[in-house]
């Protein structure tokens, strides 16, 4: 049989390597809570044998008893094999963290990396299974957005994925398992409350640094709000290709808009929300850039995901489920395997950063793609250059939407239900603003109410 080093197993030459042997047993704990240590077979699965005394074997056992925290109890066994002794020490336990000679560890591939203050927190929290968003929030139930929560109803039951109608938001909350009692918890504070502890800041840079900004906003609201106005400000600042095809136009933007979108709600949906520190869009001249204030799991990589099997590490699986619900999620540990999917099918380059403060998503722009045929949808800050050949009878040019309306259109296109005060609160306008650009948006038969304010949506017409 052939011993290898894993994750859970650790070879040593002789137990002239038992401190290091302990350091491992603790490591593997934190990580797997079992594993196996063998004595006598080199890293490199080479059997050397171990010389075994009369009290070898008892002498392990204390070793790992008086140095591990809390204090476990192995196996210890003497085998043979080609021809020659080797010791094999099996343990598990259930009590993380585990401490070797006063320090935390963790199993990362056939290594052991020492717990921050942070990690070991992280851990505890873990094995509590305490995690921030189950915590009672300050709020309380009038605090909560009603039309966000229609909304949200609306659209799970649209997906099939709950079987109830909104009733009122007391019950609807304790049927999401977002209350306790009569109190909010918050998770339900950042899904439904438009003023809480979350924002995110966006900006435009004018090159490839953060040293010159021609535009910086700072956004505030409930997760759905922040989502919506987080694409908005994207689709508005990055380029576009305008194709006319006979007398229909066709806008192709630089990156996939499927991909932001899955890119930003994992960002919202994934953060540490124990950390103050708040989301942020930084759009550069040659890249996009996505960041959230919660560093990736240390046990896994962006790559397990992407091209494995890895199960999901929820660290808020409360507002994950909620947005599984409606649709704002597809399955759980899916989402960077469809940013990266749909970045290779528009042959985008997407990157996906582990760095210390966060996680960062990257995407690149395409200059061969987009050096010539570029507009900018953000008022005059660009211009329209069309190359696609249009037929004789269709040389007349359709009449231009202003951007201010444009915007308006976009947007209830991505979430048709959205209220008036929604929409003001997404593009930062007032709702007397937003109101009179809508009537005048239904009066030239561009768009249209379906049903009554609330409860209703909006169709787009042309």
């Amino acid at each position: 049989m052939k011993y290898i080093e894993s994750e859970k197993v650790e070879l040593k030459a002789s137990t002239s390597e038992l401190k290091e042997a302990i350091i491992s047993i603790s490591a593997i704990l934190n990580k797997h809570s079992k594993g196996k240590i063998y004595f006598g077979i080199k890293d490199d699965s080479t059997f050397v044998g171990q010389a075994i005394g009369k009290n070898t074997l008892r002498e392990i056992s204390r070793a790992i008893s008086e140095h591990i925290e809390p204090r476990i109890f192995p196996k210890v066994s003497a085998n043979k094999a080609n021809k020659k002794m080797y010791i094999e020490v099996e343990f598990s336990g259930q009590d993380i963290p585990y401490f070797a000679y006063g320090r935390a560890y963790m199993r990362v591939g056939d290594e052991n990396r020492q717990l921050s203050a942070r990690e070991l927190e992280n851990l505890i929290l873990k094995k509590n299974k305490i995690f921030w968003e189950n915590g009672v929030s300050e709020k309380s139930l009038k605090d909560i957005n009603v039309d966000t929560v229609k909304n949200y109803i609306a659209r799970a039951n649209e997906a099939k994925r709950i079987n109830f109608k909104f009733s009122n938001i007391k019950t609807v909350l304790h049927k999401l398992n977002l209350s306790k009692g009569n109190k909010l918890l918050k998770s339900a504070e950042v899904l439904f409350c438009d003023d809480n502890l979350m924002e995110v800041q966006a900006a435009v840079f004018a090159g490839t640094d953060k040293l010159t900004f021609l535009d910086i906003k700072k956004f505030k609201g409930n997760i759905f709000n922040l989502k919506a106005q987080s694409e908005t400000y994207i689709k508005e600042h990055m380029n576009w290709r305008a194709n006319l095809e006979g007398s229909r136009r066709e806008e192709i933007p630089e990156i996939s808009v499927r991909a932001i979108t899955e890119a930003i709600v994992n960002s919202l949906c994934h953060r540490d929300y124990a950390n103050p520190k708040g989301n942020e869009i930084a759009i550069f001249k040659d890249r996009i850039e996505i960041y959230n204030p919660g560093q990736f799991p240390e046990e896994a990589t962006p790559e397990d995901f992407i091209k494995g099997k890895e199960h999901s590490i929820l660290r808020n699986p409360l507002i994950a489920e909620t947005l599984y619900k409606s649709s704002d999620i597809e399955k759980w540990g899916s989402g960077l395997k469809r940013i990266y999917e749909e970045c290779e099918k528009y042959k985008i380059k997407v990157e996906f950063q582990c760095i210390k403060t966060g996680f960062v998503v990257i995407f690149y722009k395409s200059k061969k793609k987009f050096s010539e045929k570029l507009y900018n949808k953000d008022a005059g800050k660009g211009t329209v250059k069309i190359t696609a050949k249009v037929p004789e009878k269709s040389q007349k040019s359709p009449r231009k939407i202003p951007d201010k309306y444009r915007i308006i259109i976009n947007t209830i296109k991505e979430n048709p239900q959205l209220s008036r005060k929604e929409l003001s609160i997404q593009l930062n306008e007032t709702e007397e603003t937003i109101q009179s650009r809508l009537r005048k948006l239904v009066k030239e038969k561009i768009i249209k109410r379906i049903g009554p304010d609330k409860g209703g949506y909006w169709k787009v017409l042309k």
